[in-house]
């Protein structure tokens, strides 16, 4: 009884060690063949997955780029417009710009042409603020566009991959004739879906990062108005 009981412990050892050598090659298995989709679903597959690829990376560098920019933009000195209008009202112009050139901010550019245009008409002046203000609203969404089209098309760049693996594994099941097995249809139904899936991943950050740019920007040029408004009302007080 008691070597049965031995055996039955072996056995079950064996089974237990059999089972987990079995698991363990099966989940290799698995996780070799989820990465090894990327490079299987042929040349159409692999050209949109490089494509993915540079999309993200363009994404990434597009998005830190501009935050990087937004952030400069958005660091302004709380007292830059009260020393502003100390040396204006003070006459003492050339410490004004020379403060403008110091802060080196969209809101300081702006205030620099006005500065630079005193003594001519206000209508002269707010022109010219304006005009500036458009140049820095440019320099602000610099590159946003290019954000933007890859939110809207990595998606359907992605689409075009699964749709084109989708014709080649029906054209497959067609040559098969009878001979058509599942397997052959779910391998490419899912290296098919690796480019879906690969261009919503992209998609959905970049529109997402798209969107919040747009609200720094947002925030940066409702700063630009208060600061020209302020400015051209400091011109309209009287001496």
């Amino acid at each position: 009884m008691k070597l049965n009981f031995l055996q039955i412990e072996i056995s079950d050892d064996i089974l237990n060690s059999e089972g987990s050598v079995i698991s363990d090659s099966l989940t290799k298995d698995e996780t070799l063949s989820i990465l090894s989709l990327m490079v299987s679903g042929g040349l159409g597959a692999q050209i949109i997955m490089s494509l993915m690829v540079l999309l993200s990376f363009a994404m990434v560098y597009i998005f830190v780029n501009r935050m990087g920019a937004l952030k400069r933009a958005n660091a302004i000195d709380s007292e830059f417009m009260k020393d502003i209008k100390d040396y204006v009202t003070a006459g003492n112009l050339q410490s004004a710009k020379t403060l403008c050139e110091r802060s080196d901010s969209p809101v300081s550019r702006m205030i620099q042409k006005g500065i630079s245009r005193i003594g001519k008409p206000l209508q002269d002046i707010s022109a010219s603020i304006e005009n500036q203000g458009k140049l820095e609203i440019q320099r602000l969404e610099r590159n946003l566009p290019y954000l933007a089209t890859i939110a809207g098309g990595a998606p359907m760049l992605g689409f075009l991959g699964t749709v084109i693996g989708m014709i080649l594994a029906f054209k497959e099941m067609a040559n098969a004739g009878g001979g058509v097995q599942v397997d052959m249809l779910a391998e490419g139904i899912y290296i098919a879906m690796t480019t879906t899936v690969a261009g919503l991943i992209v998609g959905i950050f970049a529109y997402f990062g798209y969107n919040f740019l747009v609200m720094r920007v947002e925030s940066v040029i409702y700063k630009m108005e208060v600061s020209s408004t302020e400015f051209l009302d400091l011109l309209h007080e009287p001496v």
